[in-house]
């Protein structure tokens, strides 16, 4: 067992009274959430229980209502439709599923998401996908096709993906959901050494307790919309 890792306390989410509604049901209810840079933070509940809801509010693919949002800088009270890509921008966003390009290596998956964002100089382009490939251990893979990784590389190139705008937050949903119990661990190690070495704030949600026993941390619970420590 691992023991937790220590945070600064600059706030990366605050959340005050935050609620969610869909089709007239309460979703979420009175959110009062404080994570800081470099903390690592887990989100578990039952299925149904508001998890994925809570993460899509703070990447704003929900609306939501409450007394104050501010995630990554961004006050989501303020905060026009039109500029949430910006958002997007300050935040590593890992899912289950890859969502990789499988007709593509792995340098011209990552150069699709440094074209879409438009943030970064061209001429940085390929320095950065050294940067980050070297960031998540993979180094000298950037000519292998999807076929030709495993789960576990896949996953890693979901992360240095994540970290190609150097974002002050990682939020992973399920991101050990499709691999074997070793590789899980080495996903978990990695965002721990994110989080340790460039001050990442992580939201990690989860189903696999296993995990949080092997790699203590802050745990959060949604229980019938309602968030507890």
């Amino acid at each position: 067992m691992q023991a937790p890792i220590q945070s600064s306390n600059e706030a990366v989410i605050f959340l005050k009274g935050l609620g969610l509604k869909r089709k007239n049901q309460s979703v979420l209810e009175d959110i009062d959430l404080r994570i800081a840079r470099g903390e690592f933070v887990y989100l578990v509940g039952k299925t149904g229980a508001g998890k994925s809801s809570l993460l899509k509010v703070l990447y704003q693919s929900l609306p939501f209502s409450g007394q104050t949002g501010l995630v990554a800088g961004f006050n989501l009270d303020q905060l026009h439709p039109g500029n949430r890509h910006l958002l997007r921008r300050k935040l590593g966003i890992v899912f289950q599923d890859f969502v990789l390009l499988d007709d593509r290596n792995v340098r011209d998956n990552l150069l699709f998401s440094l074209k879409a964002m438009r943030v970064r100089p061209k001429a940085e382009w390929n320095k950065r996908i050294l940067e980050v490939l070297e960031a998540v251990d993979l180094t000298g893979i950037e000519h292998k096709y999807m076929h030709e990784c495993s789960g576990g590389e896949r996953q890693r190139i979901v992360i240095a993906r994540a970290l190609l705008n150097d974002p002050p937050l990682i939020i992973a949903d399920e991101p050990t959901g499709n691999l074997d119990p070793d590789t899980s661990d080495e996903i978990i190690e990695l965002l721990r050494k994110l989080c340790r070495e460039q001050e990442k704030a992580v939201l990690l949600a989860t189903h696999d307790y296993r995990i949080i026993h092997n790699y203590p941390a802050r745990v959060l619970r949604l229980h019938h919309g309602r968030l507890h420590e």
